[in-house]
């Protein structure tokens, strides 16, 4: 009678990455784009796992990809059994020195503009061959996570995500204005119930600040809104009006001699930005060393 070992042998371990892949992506392209093959190329396999497993693993429900109750079962397992394999097969250790690799960071624009140009002095002086991505979002969703070209991504707290995430920094909430907009001794809640608003524009959502404004009964009148959040220092400065922002933002040299700064009138909680990590990013020497990085260049901001 074969044993367990001798019918293994007998299967195609190479189809075991393309599977998970399939498994976690629930998608043929993007399982594809994320493991090297052609789209006929992943179709094919998963027509090959599909007689070997004896279940049709994704079934079409209305216009997405849903697991069956047995593919469901086999994706804990069988991400355990590749993350030994890799350990087993013992890739080269990451050496920033020499290691040449594409480092992708996702954010918003604004932690973007804070942070972007510390990490990348970092990375230039201790990982000189290496690239630095930083891709900036406006909107996150779970994909982002688990995305190919993410390594890790950094999002305020109030942003949820389905993975383990770590503090990188605090900020807070302050009013600003252009310098010349209000009399010198105008308070905080003077220049937003006196003067127009420029704010982010999130649709229905509202910011917290402008939660809290709200709750408190102030009256204000909002007379811009931009795309991205980036422009509101800049757009407040040349134009005029008020806004809120991060601390950390406006006070950059970029702005703090055109800009105004007050505290923000009411108690309201800082706003604390965490990294999340891919979860399927297995090297734990190449984390260790981005996520010190990371730390170092949130320390560097002041």
């Amino acid at each position: 009678m074969a044993s367990d070992l001798d019918r293994l042998a007998a299967v195609d371990l190479n189809l075991l990455p393309p599977l998970l892949a399939l498994l976690e992506e629930r998608s043929v392209t993007r399982a594809a784009a994320r493991v090297g093959l052609s789209q006929p190329a992943m179709s094919h396999a998963l027509a090959r796992i599909r007689r070997l497993v004896d279940d049709d693993l994704l079934v079409r429900q209305g216009r997405t990809m849903v697991l069956t109750p047995h593919a469901t079962e086999l994706v804990g397992p069988l991400r355990a059994v590749l993350d030994q394999a890799a350990r087993v097969v013992r890739f080269p250790a990451f050496d920033p020195a020499t290691d040449a690799r594409t480092i992708n960071v996702t954010c918003s624009t604004s932690t973007a503009y804070v942070l972007g140009g510390h990490l990348a002095r970092l990375v230039a002086e201790r990982a000189p061959h290496a690239t630095l991505r930083m891709r900036t979002l406006a909107d996150v969703d779970d994909s982002v996570f688990t995305d190919p070209g993410t390594d890790v991504v950094l999002i305020p707290e109030g942003v949820p995500a389905p993975y383990p995430r770590e503090r990188l920094y605090d900020d807070r909430w302050v009013v600003f204005a252009a310098r010349d907009a209000a009399p010198a001794d105008a308070t905080a809640l003077e220049l937003l119930t006196t003067l127009p608003h420029a704010v982010f524009d999130t649709g229905s959502r509202r910011s917290r600040p402008y939660a809290v404004l709200d709750e408190e009964g102030v009256e204000y009148a909002v007379r811009q809104r931009v795309p991205d959040q980036m422009l509101l220092p800049a757009l407040v400065a040349r134009v005029g009006g008020v806004a809120v922002h991060r601390l950390r933002v406006v006070s950059t040299e970029l702005f703090v001699d055109r800009l105004r700064i007050e505290e923000f009138p009411y108690p309201i909680p800082t706003l604390g930005i965490d990294l999340v990590w891919n979860p399927r990013l297995a090297d734990t020497a190449f984390t260790d060393w981005l996520g010190a990085l990371l730390h170092e260049a949130a320390a560097a901001i002041g």
